[in-house]
C-alpha cells in the first residue's frame, strides 16, 4: 500500500489551497490507513494550535529590538523588484512546514503547561 507523502498531509492540514483531485484520492486513503489518519489528525492538531496561538501563549515577550526591527522593515523604504525566484524545493519547503508545525506544537504545550500551572496555583497546589 502506498501512503500518503508526509508533505502531501501537511498540505491538507494546513488547507490552504483548493482541494484537488489529488487531495480527494489521499482522502480516500486516509480514511483506509490508521497510520496515515493518525498522521493528518496530529497535523491538524498542530496547524490548529498554531493558528490559535496569541501573544500572551508565548513564554516570554520578545525583545523591544524584535518590534524595533519589524517598524524598521516596515516603514523603509521600498525596495527594488526583484528577478522571479525560482520554484522553492520540495524537499525544502517539507522541512520548512516541518519546522513550522514542531514550533506551533512548542508553543501549544508550553501553552497547556503554563495554563495547567496557573490553575494549580489559583487552588493553591503550587505556590
Amino acid at each position: 500500500m502506498t501512503h500518503v507523502e508526509s508533505a502531501h498531509l501537511v498540505e491538507l492540514a494546513l488547507r490552504n489551497a483548493t482541494p484537488t483531485d489529488a487531495d480527494a484520492e489521499a482522502l480516500l486513503h486516509v480514511e483506509r490507513c490508521d497510520r496515515c489518519r493518525d498522521e493528518l489528525r496530529m497535523l491538524t492538531r498542530v496547524v490548529a494550535a498554531a493558528r490559535t496561538a496569541q501573544l500572551v501563549d508565548l513564554p516570554t515577550a520578545p525583545p523591544e529590538r524584535v518590534w524595533q526591527r519589524i517598524s524598521r522593515d516596515v516603514s523603509g523604504p521600498p525596495n527594488p523588484p526583484r528577478p522571479p525566484a525560482s520554484a522553492p524545493d520540495p524537499g525544502r519547503r517539507v522541512l520548512l512546514a516541518l519546522l513550522a508545525l514542531a514550533a506551533a506544537a512548542g508553543i501549544a504545550v508550553a501553552h497547556r503547561y503554563l495554563h495547567e500551572r496557573s490553575e494549580l496555583s489559583q487552588r493553591g497546589v503550587v505556590r
